[in-house]
């Protein structure tokens, strides 16, 4: 079995805007308990993150940012000033010890990064990362600093490789793809509700890159109540054909969980189905290309309770051969947060077909949703093929 890191620390928690904003660190330390009580790891499998240093974060953040997540962490910073950085919105509000908690969630991805690329091991796996909407200058859609971008300029700089970046939350991952638009080292694979309907708005199928980046920057947008099939149909072919036109040294996934039925943000209707699927890929295409290097990120996800546990802790059972029909989600995980929690728990790693609704417009979604994907992958295909 290959060599695997789980990257985690409580003190990923103190990343919270508020008692009441969407973003809820609890996811975490909710799927790690569930791994414990499953008994899916060893000690030695579990690595603390660090802390980003500024340094790490200026790979990609100005140094005005940066002094500006600080300032605004000590409550120095005016509203005005704070806006212009995209700090103190209704998506990002300010929280004390801002920098730091944030820095926390770069070093995080950057130790799962280090294990990986070093050889230490083959796959790791940084829960409290995937922070893919925040901009070299800016913070945006719950996002302070970018730790994939973060990680992925670390590993140019360090080890000269060629990074497949795929996102497979929701949201679009802009932040991501424009700090690496113009750069044919990146190439960043993002399927995601159109931004028709949801933040952050870009995404578009005609978005490939600029430059020597040309055709290095592949986007999906799915029509907004997309099934599994649909979904699937899109992302396992498109990400094979990406994965086999770029051939990649790493792979690093930005595993949202935001895509299910029940997510409260977003309108996308998939099931637990496609969070069997992504990561069984994402394996196959790290071993087919890059001798197993594999870094995964979590990302988005806003039901906390019944969608994100299940849909991270498949990628870890994933990186390390575990069966989902061979071991069930443990009682003892559901009477731990039965409580606290606001819902019924699950007691499948799959959903029961019969708690989703018909959705309306089905074969048009699917129908459009094929054009979308094949108008994505234009520039790998014959011109011929392309015209």
């Amino acid at each position: 079995m290959d060599k695997t890191a789980l990257v985690y620390s409580e003190d990923a928690l103190g990343y919270r805007f508020s008692p009441t904003h969407p973003f809820n660190q609890l996811r975490l330390k909710v799927t790690y308990d569930l791994l414990e009580k499953m008994k899916a790891f060893s000690p030695d499998q579990i690595h603390l993150p660090r802390h980003a240093t500024e340094e790490e974060l200026e790979l990609v953040h100005h140094h005005s940012f940066i002094e500006a997540v600080k300032k605004a962490g000590k409550n120095e910073l005016s509203q005005e000033k704070a806006e212009s950085f995209g700090l103190g919105t209704e998506d990002t509000p300010i929280f004390p010890h801002m920098h730091e908690a944030s820095s926390l969630l770069v070093g995080g991805t950057l130790t799962a990064t280090e294990l990986v690329m070093s050889g230490k091991v083959k796959h790791a796996f940084h829960l409290g990362g995937g922070l893919h909407h925040g901009f070299k200058g800016r913070a945006s859609g719950f996002c302070v600093y970018n730790d994939s971008s973060v990680a992925i300029r670390y590993i140019q700089q360090k080890y000269q490789a060629k990074v497949l970046y795929i996102d497979t939350d929701a949201h679009h991952g802009d932040g991501v793809q424009f700090t690496f638009y113009d750069d044919p080292s990146v190439c960043t694979f993002s399927i995601h509700e159109t931004g028709r309907y949801l933040f952050p708005g870009t995404g578009n199928v005609n978005e490939w890159g600029v430059g020597k980046g040309y055709g290095t920057s592949f986007n999906i947008p799915l029509d907004a109540f997309t099934e599994d099939d649909s979904w699937l149909e899109c992302f396992e072919q498109s990400v094979r054909d990406v994965a086999e036109f770029f051939k990649p040294d790493v792979i690093l996934t930005q595993n949202g969980a935001d895509s299910h039925f029940w997510d409260p943000l977003t309108h996308l209707c998939a099931s637990m189905n496609i969070y069997h699927r992504i990561p069984a890929i994402a394996h196959e295409l790290a071993h087919k290309y890059c001798d197993g290097k594999w870094i995964a990120t979590g990302g988005g996800g806003y039901d906390i309770w019944r969608v994100v546990p299940r849909a991270w802790a498949l990628i870890w059972m994933e990186m390390n051969a575990i069966s989902p029909e061979e071991n069930p989600i443990p009682s003892s995980w559901i009477d731990s947060w039965t409580e606290e929690a606001n819902v019924k728990l699950p007691t499948s790693w799959w959903d029961d077909p019969a708690i989703m609704k018909p959705v309306p417009r089905k074969l048009d979604i699917e129908q459009k949703n094929r054009e979308m994907t094949k108008r994505a992958l234009q520039p790998i295909k014959p011109r011929s093929e392309a015209r």
